[in-house]
């Protein structure tokens, strides 16, 4: 007796949402089924992997800044090192220079970064601040305005400031990304507060808010599988965005990614220790379906781009 494989037919599609333009356009989404469950349907687009890079550092562990070398400190030769070296699909850009804490840059000077590291690379530029409302606000506005046209993913717009976020990214065609603290329903609520603002919902993605493993993984796997869910069988249309993990941020503050070998022996050697702490919680979600993963390593991103690959067929 022949066996059959059962299967279960999605509802929704997750929409199709394009960064950047022209030859550096990409789409991410419009998946009909979970995860690789490509007997039951289809991904047209990869999950892509984003190389973050930072406009000011101040400090990292030794295996990122043995890994970044003379580029540490310059955003646009650091840009380019990721993709033509390291295989990434996009850049993140954080403006970690702007943060009201730190240096609190003007707006202006990070919006001119942007565009420099903008137009050094081949690949969709994500672009964002500190998670200070205000600031962020102000550099969404000044970013939307002088990259106009550019398509540009430009976050995290918040409910304390998603019309200060969203307004000049609709007036100036770019895209944004919306973050809640890991909640479904927050996070549809943003949504529905972002496109009654007129905001396109392909012109959104989730970013839901990501903790590393063993640092609420858990409950941010389960926040994305179910906003995943939503979308394809319950045909949810304000949870059928694109969503985006920012991982290494998390990855590498944790206790066993900086913790040196003399500190703690029986761990093992940091920089594999670090890269794996990365890359087993990129895993894990894109496992639960996200389709933006936002990596710091240029080995984590090598091994998350192999097993996307690799499911890919």
């Amino acid at each position: 007796m022949a066996f059959t494989l059962p299967t279960e037919t999605a509802k929704g599609k997750i929409r199709e949402v394009e960064l950047g333009a022209g030859e550096k356009a990409r789409k991410v989404g419009g998946e009909n089924c979970l995860p690789f469950y490509l007997w039951e349907g289809e991904m047209p687009n990869k999950p892509i992997v984003a190389a973050e890079v930072m406009d000011e550092v101040s400090e990292l562990v030794p295996a990122l800044e043995k890994a970044l070398g003379e580029v540490k400190g310059d955003p646009v030769a650091w840009a380019k090192k990721a993709v033509e070296e390291w295989g990434a699909d996009a850049i993140f850009l954080l403006l970690t220079s702007t943060d009201p804490k730190g240096t609190d840059a003007p707006a202006d000077q990070a919006a001119e970064t942007v565009l420099k590291v903008e137009e050094a690379v081949k690949v969709p530029v994500i672009v964002y601040g500190t998670e200070d409302v205000e600031k962020d606000a102000e550099i969404a506005r000044v970013v939307a305005t002088k990259a106009e046209g550019k398509n540009l993913l430009i976050g995290p717009a918040k409910e304390d400031n998603f019309k200060k976020v969203g307004a000049p990214a609709i007036g100036y065609k770019q895209t944004v990304a919306g973050m809640t603290p890991i909640d479904v329903n927050l996070a549809k609520q943003l949504n529905i507060l972002l496109t009654n603002l007129g905001m396109e919902a392909d012109k959104l993605v989730i970013d839901p808010t990501t903790g590393a493993l063993g640092y609420g993984l858990e409950y941010t796997y389960s926040v994305t599988a179910r906003l995943k869910v939503a979308g394809l069988f319950q045909d949810d249309s304000m949870t059928q965005m694109p969503m985006l993990a920012n991982i290494g941020f998390q990855a590498w503050k944790t206790k066993e990614a900086k913790s040196s070998e003399e500190d703690y022996p029986e761990w093992g050697d940091p920089e594999k220790r670090g890269i794996m702490w990365e890359t087993v919680t990129a895993v894990a979600l894109l496992l639960a379906g996200a389709d933006i993963l936002v990596l710091r390593h240029p080995e984590s991103i090598r091994l998350v781009k192999k097993l996307i690959a690799d499911l890919s067929g």
